[in-house]
């Protein structure tokens, strides 16, 4: 299990949600070696592995939407696995409907949104699936309410996510 000092949580819960989460998803990027590949998945749990996708998701969506969370290798890992379900399940419903909606987008067009593109295609990729536009939107409308949400469920559920030394 992933060890995280009480005093980096009490501390970076203090700054706000988006920290308080951080300090987890900073310790499982250490703990992987800075990135997720498929000889390292295990030594994360559902919940840990739910926490770090939202941070992709978060992350890449705010800087380039979902053209950009796919471009950069990130769409298996959150529409292949269970994120949307658990994220649910964590009481975020409003960003579950969106990854079930824009997985329904990255299944029909997986093979082109995935494929390696010159600078000029990447950009036109916006052009060819804004059907992604109205999904960003929802989820920069709602992504502070639902951060708090997941937030409180890791603040509730800690031992699910860290072990906590005191």
């Amino acid at each position: 299990m992933i060890q995280i000092q009480e005093t980096a949580i009490i501390a970076a819960a203090e700054k706000g949600m988006d920290e308080f989460l951080k300090v987890f998803t900073d310790a499982y990027l250490e703990a992987l070696g800075g990135d997720i590949t498929t000889e390292n998945m295990d030594l994360l749990n559902g919940y840990q592995h739910t926490l770090l996708a939202y941070r992709f998701f978060s992350e890449e969506v705010n800087e380039g939407g979902f053209v950009q969370l796919i471009q950069n290798g990130y769409g298996g890992y959150i529409f292949n696995n269970p994120t949307a379900k658990s994220l649910k399940l964590m009481g975020a419903k409003g960003i579950s409907k969106i990854l079930y909606k824009a997985k329904e987008i990255y299944d029909a067009h997986r093979e082109e949104l995935e494929r390696d593109t010159t600078e000029e295609e990447f950009t036109a990729m916006y052009v060819d699936f804004e059907q992604f536009d109205d999904l960003e939107e929802k989820f920069f409308y709602i992504e502070e309410e639902e951060t708090t949400i997941i937030a409180q469920y890791v603040d509730e559920h800690l031992e699910d996510f860290a072990e906590i030394i005191k």
